[in-house]
């Protein structure tokens, strides 16, 4: 088996668009959704269209769950079946947000006859994306899982995710309120700008009105990058695909990327971050 593919694999909350997902061969497992009675699995049973109206309306708030070890094994097996492999290099949501990382390290030690590789992204959405596309371009490119495994973390090292969320509401609600904590006291009606800092949400600072609070992301992602080339940056956003259009020409012009991409909140992102959430992901060359 000399010449096998390794697979590289990442979770839904990395919520890559689907060309690249496709063009890069990267499986997806989902996170799960627990609405009432219901488990949905992230981005394939719920989509986020569906899911943000769904919210709006809703009564009792979904929670989420990370997969089970149980749901590693399969997803593992699987892709090892799928692309003819016994080598797979996954990236997953920061431990600190998630038991993603726990469960695939459990599901690790159950699979003997398979050579998995667990990473923590120390991150989520694009911020994870980054790193699963870059290990799998090298991968394609005919590199060793060590190569893959030392691009991604050169990635992480120089990485930024800044987001903007409506109301800190969803994040207190979910427990994934971090460093943001100290804004919580504040009325309400305040933006924040947080920070995915080593893992956790960080506040950076508030502003009082979304459309200050927007430009004032790109401000500081441009502090950020500072003098060194940006190769990729991605705008996200939380049902706002208007207002992402708009946030996506900004850092087009602040950052001049080499590439650029839009994508959605993934629906358990969503879950803790609530309607109307914009962020940009970069990251700079040395």
């Amino acid at each position: 088996m000399g010449n096998q593919k390794i697979a590289v694999v990442t979770d839904s909350t990395a919520y890559l668009p689907p060309d690249v997902q496709e063009r890069l061969d990267i499986p997806v497992i989902p996170l799960n959704l627990v609405w009432g009675e219901e488990v949905l699995k992230d981005g394939e049973d719920i989509i986020p269209t569906a899911f943000y109206q769904r919210l709006q309306a809703a009564s009792t708030m979904p929670t989420t769950s990370q997969p089970s070890a149980g749901e590693f094994v399969d997803f593992f097996r699987r892709v090892a079946e799928e692309k003819n492999t016994d080598t797979i290099l996954g990236f997953f949501i920061s431990s600190e947000l998630s038991g993603t990382v726990a469960s695939a390290e459990a599901a690790k030690n159950l699979l003997d006859d398979l050579n998995i590789v667990v990473v923590d992204s120390r991150s989520t959405s694009m911020g994870l994306g980054f790193q699963a596309m870059a290990a799998a371009e090298v991968i394609h490119a005919g590199g060793s899982i060590e190569e893959a495994v030392q691009a991604a973390e050169t990635i992480r090292y120089r990485l930024h995710v800044l987001f903007v969320v409506d109301t800190l509401e969803f994040l207190h609600r979910g427990g994934r309120i971090g460093g943001a904590q100290r804004f919580l006291g504040t009325a309400l009606k305040i933006k924040p700008i947080l920070e995915l800092e080593n893992g956790r949400i960080e506040s950076v600072e508030q502003v009082r009105t979304k459309k200050k609070a927007v430009a004032r992301l790109v401000q500081i992602a441009q502090e950020r990058a500072g003098a060194h080339p940006v190769p990729r940056a991605a705008v996200v956003h939380a049902n706002a695909v208007e207002d992402c259009r708009r946030l996506q020409e900004q850092v087009q012009e602040a950052l001049s990327p080499q590439e650029i991409y839009m994508t959605e909140v993934s629906p358990v992102i969503g879950t803790h971050t609530g309607p109307g959430t914009l962020g940009v992901a970069f990251y700079t060359t040395p």
